[in-house]
């Protein structure tokens, strides 16, 4: 059996710059279909559209654009692709130290460490402060480094007072920052990214990365804080959630798509993840539908 091999991006500064920033067309960000995870603070702006989340143990389905952000190592997925329908993305990536060990600590830096700190959860803006942020972010591409700087710094401490957020990853999702742990979760994810659709069996997925199976269930319980089938159980009902809202094909058709086998149990399922039947879903974002 082939071994998915986990994904740590390299990152590079932009040029005259302590920290990076990209900016993404529709439909030209190469990376998102891969699990990874980086050192780095990651910042991500979508303007419009609508798609998945894929962060940590975390997933769901986001609509009109997103706002997030990602602590240092946090395995994520991408978040846009040919269906996501948004105008660009911008992503701005910064080491923990890429002010010197000592900056956050500053008593003016307080609030901006407080957020960092709670990012490494994983968290999601919206309302005001993602239509606000995101009008900042994007006037960062025509500003010199120093402007630069001082926008982001804005934007970091502006984060921190808003109360329009969700921390994806609030049950927890404790990843020991050791080479083999972020490994072995990345081979996790990226199976069942790849498999979800197919029947998963559990001895299977442990045998991957060289765990029992007893053994794998209690680890994936620990760092995620649910079961390993409910993760793929959330991960199928986002993708079901997905293509009710993009694609113009039927309900059935929705259930097998998504890797469910039994169509009662899909909308039950769906009913209790979402609180809607798949119909009613539908019907709320089907002006998403081309």
């Amino acid at each position: 059996m082939k071994t998915i091999v986990p994904t740590l991006e390299i990152i590079s500064n932009s040029y005259g710059s302590s920290f990076t920033y990209t900016k993404h067309a529709e439909k030209t960000n190469s990376k998102t279909h891969l699990w990874h995870y980086h050192p780095e603070i990651e910042l991500v702006y979508i303007n419009g559209g609508a798609g998945k989340r894929q962060i940590g143990s975390h997933i769901s389905y986001y609509t009109n654009g997103d706002l997030l952000l990602i602590g240092s190592n946090m395995p994520h997925c991408g978040f846009t692709n040919e269906q996501t329908g948004n105008k660009n993305e911008i992503v701005i990536h910064l080491k923990p130290e890429f002010l010197g060990n000592d900056f956050f600590v500053a008593p003016e830096m307080k609030k901006v460490l407080s957020v960092i700190n709670q990012a490494n959860a994983g968290i999601a803006f919206g309302g005001d402060t993602k239509k606000n942020i995101g009008k900042k972010i994007e006037m960062m591409g025509d500003q010199l480094p120093f402007e630069r700087l001082l926008t982001l710094l804005s934007i970091l401490d502006e984060l921190e007072s808003s109360e329009e957020y969700t921390v994806l990853n609030a049950n927890g999702f404790s990843l020991e920052l050791n080479a083999q742990d972020s490994d072995r979760i990345n081979v996790v994810f990226n199976y069942v990214k790849d498999h979800f659709q197919e029947s998963i069996a559990i001895d299977e997925v442990s045998s991957l990365v060289s765990m029992t199976t007893p053994s794998f269930c209690r680890y994936f319980k620990k760092i995620s804080s649910k079961t390993f089938t409910e993760f793929v159980n959330e991960y199928r009902l986002v993708h079901a959630s997905k293509l009710l809202a993009e694609k113009p094909i039927t309900i059935n058709e929705v259930c097998y798509e998504s890797g469910f086998n039994n169509f009662s149990h899909f909308s039950k399922s769906f009913k209790q993840y979402t609180g809607k039947s798949a119909s009613q879903y539908r019907n709320e974002h089907k002006i998403i539908i081309k």
